[in-house]
């Protein structure tokens, strides 16, 4: 029986678990941490979560959490979660493959989804389940996946052609696929935590990156960088995830509670991803604050042939498998 089958049977028998009369259930606190803004799609994602999960438990489980990186950035969030000093993470799908998980880099191969129902195809169905049952062979225990819709380029000049790249410092995530994507456009990629972006681009240290725009706007990166493209190359997602020592020692009403909070959290967070990176655009377009450049299709096209090879690269790494479920799942790369 699947983890998606048995998460449903908890809701379903939740009730026969009720503690005996006299008996008080314990108090819970969960600590979530994560590492964007709190009025980003993924913060008030987390919020929603926070507010169901303590109401429909007469505040006994509360949620604790931590945003914007105050505990644990990029770099070590997954190993505080398996050390037991938080109880639930949201990374971005990119951060599992570098702690083995490297089919989750399908996510991030570039022009490989259209619009975000091609997403969904992926997220909501078979591909998206197997991804999170492989989190157990590290004890990790993946409850979902939600979006923050597809990223865009930035720098202090306009990226629209390969060549724009060239020589670039752009920051990425600790992403193969990623970081192999800059390299055929010609720039040079550089890692670092979300949290320390801002501060690299002001600094120099690198010359742009690539975000949804609700995370520019949030970042207020309109400040250090004069010019936003909007590519519309590549998506941005998340997952979230826990620990399966931390989960079992919940009771299954709990399990059921946080679970259908966490369902409902995460519907919630996939309506509001698109109308946030829209009102964030909208905002920049009224400050002026920053050179918005729209690519043209011929220009798109050359973007995309650039990068065709990333896939061919991410192909060696991982069971050709994967691929093969990800071209059954979409129907334009079917057609192609």
């Amino acid at each position: 029986m699947g983890r998606r089958t048995w998460l449903r049977g908890l809701a379903c028998t939740a009730a026969a678990t009720l503690p005996a009369i006299g008996q008080a259930a314990r108090e819970i606190t969960i600590r979530l941490s994560h590492v964007v803004a709190p009025d980003t799609p993924k913060g008030l994602t987390l919020e929603r979560f926070r507010t169901l999960v303590e109401e429909r438990s007469g505040q006994r489980i509360r949620v604790q959490i931590y945003p914007q990186g105050q505990l644990y950035g990029d770099q070590d969030e997954m190993q505080a979660l398996q050390l037991g000093a938080i109880d639930m993470v949201a990374p971005s799908l990119s951060k599992f493959g570098p702690i083995g998980f490297p089919e989750f880099e399908l996510f991030d191969l570039p022009f490989l989804f259209d619009r975000v129902a091609d997403v969904r195809r992926l997220t909501q169905g078979p591909v998206g389940q197997r991804l999170l049952d492989r989190l157990g062979r590290q004890r990790l225990l993946g409850l979902g996946f939600f979006d923050n819709g597809f990223k865009q380029m930035s720098a202090n000049r306009p990226l629209l052609e390969p060549a724009d790249f060239v020589g670039l410092r752009m920051r990425v995530q600790a992403s193969r696929v990623i970081a192999q994507q800059m390299r055929a456009l010609g720039a040079r990629p550089v890692t670092l935590p979300f949290s320390e972006t801002r501060r690299a681009l002001e600094s120099g240290v690198v010359d742009g990156t690539e975000n949804p725009v609700s995370n520019f706007w949030t970042q207020n990166m309109q400040v250090v960088q004069q010019d936003l493209s909007l590519t519309q190359h590549g998506y941005l997602g998340y997952a979230v995830v826990t620990h399966q020592r931390f989960w079992f020692e919940l009771s299954s009403r709990d399990r059921a509670l946080v679970h259908e909070a966490l369902r409902e959290a995460l519907e919630f967070g996939n309506s509001i991803a698109d109308a946030h990176n829209d009102k964030a655009l909208t905002a920049l377009r009224v400050t002026g604050a920053v050179r918005i450049h729209t690519p043209t299709a011929a220009q798109r096209q050359r973007f995309k042939s650039a990068v065709m090879p990333v896939q061919a690269e991410l192909a060696r790494r991982i069971d050709p498998a994967w691929l093969s479920a990800v071209r059954e799942a979409l129907p334009s790369t079917r057609a192609g």
